[in-house]
């Protein structure tokens, strides 16, 4: 489990799969720790990931842009990031600025890992 300031990651790997869940505060201070996060996976080529928002609190528009910035280039190497457990909370920025339309939300990992084995890309239904 990586902490710093106000922001815990933690990376599960299930069959080719990666669990990230996130903790506490994506803001413009931690948004940064995320966005390496990320990167060190797509630079393995680690492209289908799931981001588990259970424990999130708050999101910024930086938090927001650190999705926005790996989308195309996961998506392009035949990936994708798919979103599950959102609280009312987040979900009201995300919808806010359209992401529901951009990316897969998801109710749990079951159905995340359902769209991924069926190849499903894009966003949700």
């Amino acid at each position: 489990m990586k902490q710093s300031n106000a922001l815990k990651i933690d990376t599960v790997t299930r069959d080719g799969i990666e669990l990230i869940t996130i903790e506490g505060f994506l803001d413009a201070h931690t948004a940064p720790i995320l966005e390496k996060h990320i990167e060190t996976l797509v630079n393995s080529n680690r492209i289908r990931i799931i981001i588990d928002f259970s424990a999130l609190e708050y999101i910024s528009s930086a938090g927001l842009g650190v999705f926005m910035s790996h989308i195309e280039e996961i998506r392009n190497k035949g990936g994708d990031i798919k979103m599950i457990k959102m609280t009312d909370k987040v979900y009201s920025v995300f919808d806010l600025l359209g992401f529901p339309m951009l990316f897969n939300l998801e109710k749990n990992e079951e159905e995340a890992i359902f769209k991924f084995n069926n190849n499903i890309i894009g966003g949700s239904d």
